[in-house]
């Protein structure tokens, strides 16, 4: 007899605490993590992190602190180190993820169970899907700019109350710049006005994992009647299926099935769908025919927006304006570093006892400036230049010399040989597979237009500062 799922919530007090196995692991992790960390780096931050519970399914255990900002700190401070002990335990867990102890509302990480149906069944029937959705990730949270208010906009129209005039909505952005932020709060929102909708979230990456294993384990239309139950359907990454045939066939039937059912669809990757390489046209045609939406990285501005309510938050020590400002214009090149950035502060002023200022900030976050004064990439650079003279971005890449694309293209060049460590012949290689000597000749050509034409000078400076924030 063919085993049925049943779904059980952890919020419904049906899924026992860690069991005695993850109990011995922990005590054993803690003592390593002690000798490891130092004991007064331990005490402070990982002494009173607690065992919290466990999904076998996905193989992630939960780790318990007392704020938001704990949880910040430990994960980024020793989260790889934490993932890798319980790794090592051998006990089952794969995953680890910190979370505030006080949080208990929205919808939880359900768990699959298999109990023996009462008859065979040709399809299971899956209850109410639901995942991780993190309580700190909501829209009240999320800083709004020029360059993410698009993005924004779509988002709270996707988990309204009301049907989105559009569907699928693709958020495209770089890394750390919050479309993971904004998926999280579009399912809270979701759930929180109808509780009873299956919601499911994953990665790219975790949509093939799954189902390979279900192809594996014979067991693809279980994998199908789960994702299909969706209502609201939100996947992370999706240029990591690029070239897997199979996993991209089964994602365009699986996105097909919920727009016909009247479904919302949620997609983000790192570029916008006609730059997604080896992804099936047919998938690109569906994604591009919703709403397609862009977050720019954060401009200045925006940058000190998200700080200012990071220090509303932070309590003591106090961060002094010139700090805040420092971080801003020092921070560039995402969201998630900057804001990393911060926390890392506001922790060393905790641990030592010594007030913020300046000096202290400049001296705690040397490493990170000297990374960030050269992680401008020829993307951003192929992408400001096509904004700015109005051309299509794939021209950046295309064999044709008209000036109107030619002399953009050029431009890119230049500013990509002087603001980025690529070599000539990797410039090259990346502006649609051209010879070294084509760069050289595009550097020339600017900076002697540069010194000739005070609107191309114009216009070379002003991408300058914006790509540089």
């Amino acid at each position: 007899m063919k085993d049925s799922v049943r779904v059980v919530g952890w919020q419904d007090g049906q899924v026992d605490k860690a069991d005695a196995g993850l109990e011995s692991a922990w005590t054993a992790i803690r003592a390593g993590l002690r000798r490891d960390v130092g004991a007064r780096m331990f005490d402070q931050w990982l002494k009173p992190v607690r065992l919290g519970d466990y999904c076998a399914e996905s193989q992630t255990l939960d780790l318990l602190v007392a704020s938001d900002f704990s949880a910040n700190f430990v994960s980024g401070q020793f989260g790889d180190r934490l993932r890798m002990a319980w790794r090592s335990a051998s006990v089952g867990v794969r995953e680890v993820r910190l979370r505030r102890a006080t949080d208990v509302a929205g919808p939880r990480l359900l768990e699959v169970v298999h109990v023996e149906a009462a008859a065979p069944s040709l399809v299971e029937t899956p209850v109410a899907i639901a995942s991780n959705f993190l309580p700190r990730h909501g829209f009240e949270a999320f800083v709004t700019g020029d360059t993410n208010r698009l993005a924004f906009s779509a988002a709270q129209a996707m988990a309204g109350e009301a049907t989105p005039r559009f569907s699928p909505l693709f958020i495209h952005g770089g890394t750390g710049q919050g479309k993971t932020h904004l998926l999280h709060s579009i399912a809270r929102a979701f759930s929180a006005h109808s509780p009873s909708q299956a919601v499911l979230y994953m990665s790219a990456e975790r949509f093939m994992v799954e189902f390979v294993n279900a192809m594996r384990a014979n067991e693809t239309m279980a994998f199908k009647g789960r994702l299909r139950a969706a209502r609201l359907l939100l996947i992370d990454d999706i240029q990591f299926i690029a070239g897997k045939g199979s996993t991209q066939e089964e994602f365009l039937h699986t996105i097909n099935d919920l727009i016909d059912t009247g479904a919302r669809i949620v997609v983000t990757a790192d570029r916008a769908p006609q730059l997604l390489e080896s992804i099936d046209p047919r998938i690109l045609s569906r994604l591009a025919g919703g709403l397609v939406a862009d977050i720019q990285p954060a401009g200045l501005d925006l940058r000190l927006a998200i700080l200012e309510a990071k220090r509303a938050v932070a309590g003591d020590p106090p961060v002094p304006d010139a700090v805040i400002d420092f971080l801003a214009r020092s921070i560039r090149s995402n969201v998630r570093e900057l804001e990393g950035a911060f926390n890392k502060l506001v922790a060393y002023g905790q641990l030592t006892g010594r007030s913020i200022d300046l000096d202290f900030a400049q001296q705690m976050l040397a490493d990170a400036v000297r990374a960030n004064a050269r992680r401008i990439t020829v993307d951003e650079i192929q992408k400001a230049c096509a904004a700015h003279f109005k051309i299509d971005p794939s021209e950046m890449r295309s064999k044709r010399r008209a000036r109107a694309v030619a002399r953009p293209r050029q431009v890119a060049m230049y500013l990509a040989k002087k603001m980025t460590p690529r070599s000539l012949p990797e410039i090259g290689r990346i502006f649609g597979g051209r010879d070294h000597s084509t760069v050289i000749h595009a550097v020339r050509t600017i900076e002697a237009l540069r010194e000739s034409n005070p609107d191309m000078d114009a216009d070379v400076r002003a991408l300058q500062r914006l790509l540089e924030g």
